[in-house]
């Protein structure tokens, strides 16, 4: 007897900024590993911002403008590192959260 597929929050939104879910088997497949490598790519950029920040915050010349900007991309990429992590988890059997307590 199969389980049925558990459906994966992927690490992009709908153009109205609704969560978009693939139904895949284990194998996965073409969108699947679209998915990983988009999460791949969105942790990297995570790091690379982290390290930036890091020489921003400390340089005594960066300005309002500059740090405005650097904080709204910080958002940006830990709205992304929590879908990656809440689709990761899922996948691992953690999805006990109810969807309306997530961020």
């Amino acid at each position: 007897m199969t389980t049925p597929p558990t459906p994966r929050l992927l690490p992009w939104t709908s153009p109205d900024d609704k969560p978009c879910y693939l139904l895949a088997d284990r194998e996965g497949g073409y969108v699947a590993r679209y998915a990983d490598d988009v999460e791949a790519l969105q942790l990297g950029m995570g790091t690379g911002l982290l390290e930036h920040a890091r020489d921003l915050i400390g340089d005594p010349a960066a300005d309002a403008r500059q740090l405005r900007y650097l904080s709204a991309q910080l958002s940006a990429a830990l709205r992304d590192a929590v879908r990656v992590a809440e689709s990761r988890g899922e996948r691992l059997g953690d999805g006990d959260t109810p969807s309306d307590q997530r961020l």
